[in-house]
Formats: structure tokens, sequence, C-alpha cells
């Protein structure tokens, strides 16, 4: 577990590469908070009254 394991963080700062033991970028400020963005819940328009027959 050294400068030639690409596992280690150690190792990646070794080679120049990123990942989940070296990640590159920021972090969410909240620990747990979701980044992702989501769509809204589509609307559905509301059927038509229908005609009374006298």
């Amino acid at each position: 577990m050294g400068k030639g394991d690409r596992k280690t963080r150690r190792g990646k700062t070794y080679r120049g590469s990123y990942g989940n033991t070296r990640v590159h970028g920021a972090q969410p400020a909240v620990a747990g908070a979701k980044a992702t963005v989501t769509k809204p819940a589509a609307v559905k328009k509301a059927a038509a009254p229908k005609k009374k027959s006298a």
C-alpha cells in the first residue's frame, strides 16, 4: 500500500488521478444533502364538466 497502489490516496496523488479515494471538486455543505435536481410532478388538467341533458 503505497505510491504504486491505485486504490489508495497516496497512489492517486502520485499518479495524479482522481476517484472515490481522492475526489476532485467541491462537496455539499450539508452532510447527506442531495445535489440532484428533481423535476416537478406532472400536473394533470381537470376534466371538463359533463353537460346535463334536459
